[in-house]
């Protein structure tokens, strides 16, 4: 599958951290992610937290290509669980 800006993706970084955010464009480098949010262990299964706690809450963050291990498109109830904790939207 072709990967392309504005979709929800998956980055395993090299430190062990799973990213889910928005692609906003793939450079040579770098990915730059709109939202980025780390999947978190919670006693109710996995969820999303913050991925940079200090960041503005809608920021762009580029992520460095030499510390990604993989990426991939997001699974899709993932997607929905990001697209509604990032947007405030109950999508059905």
């Amino acid at each position: 599958q072709t990967i392309k800006p504005n979709d929800t993706i998956t980055i395993k970084l090299m430190s062990g951290e799973e990213v889910v955010g928005r692609l906003v464009e793939e450079k040579d480098d770098m990915f730059i992610v709109a939202k980025p949010m780390a999947i978190v262990n919670m006693p109710s299964g996995i969820g999303l937290g913050p991925y940079i706690f200090t960041a503005q809450p809608h920021s762009s963050i580029p992520i460095v290509k030499q510390n990604v291990v993989s990426w991939c498109l997001t699974e899709s109830g993932m997607a929905r669980k990001y697209a509604e904790g990032t947007t405030g939207l109950k999508l059905s």
